[in-house]
């Protein structure tokens, strides 16, 4: 098995399923949550967007530090800026995995808040988290729009959806 090749394989994979799901985003509904402490649609959406373009990121440093670099979600409102958002870092993404060497795992990456380690984990690991962030928060997405009654696309198979229930 070719690691590299199955990294590509598998955040082309993420990309379509993501890509079905940003079809049906609700523009009305950019501030809707369903908790208080629950982010809205439109930062929700825009976070599993932006992850695609993790793997850049993580293979050209060893760190991200908020405290060096607070975070600031681009002002995204609708579902064609999402789409777009989406192109941009998939491709980021994806060129970087195709320019990668099995050395290029070599070495940690962490994420940290100061002085604070948040996580430490090899090159490879680090990028597994992405992968799992991709899928962990567009199924929080699927839930938003159970909620709302909107059509959720199938991931890993066939939504109730798409089967007609």
């Amino acid at each position: 098995m070719n690691l590299i090749e199955e990294l590509q394989k598998d955040l082309k994979e993420e990309y379509e399923t993501t890509k079905k799901f940003l079809e049906h985003y609700p523009e009305d509904k950019n501030d809707w949550k369903p908790h208080p402490k629950s982010m809205s649609f439109k930062v929700l959406t825009t976070h599993v967007v932006e992850i695609f373009g993790w793997p850049d990121f993580m293979m050209k440093t060893d760190y991200l530090d908020f405290a060096e670099t607070p975070y600031s979600q681009p002002e995204i409102k609708t579902r064609k800026e999402l789409q777009e958002k989406l192109d941009e870092d998939y491709a980021k993404g994806a060129a970087t995995l195709m320019n990668l060497k099995p050395e290029d795992f070599d070495g940690r990456w962490q994420l940290r808040n100061g002085d604070f380690v948040i996580a430490d984990w090899s090159k490879y690991e680090a990028l597994m988290q992405a992968f799992k962030q991709i899928t962990h928060h567009r199924a929080q997405l699927g839930i938003y729009y159970r909620l709302n009654d909107i059509f959720v696309p199938g991931s890993y198979g066939p939504s109730a959806d798409e089967m007609g229930g």
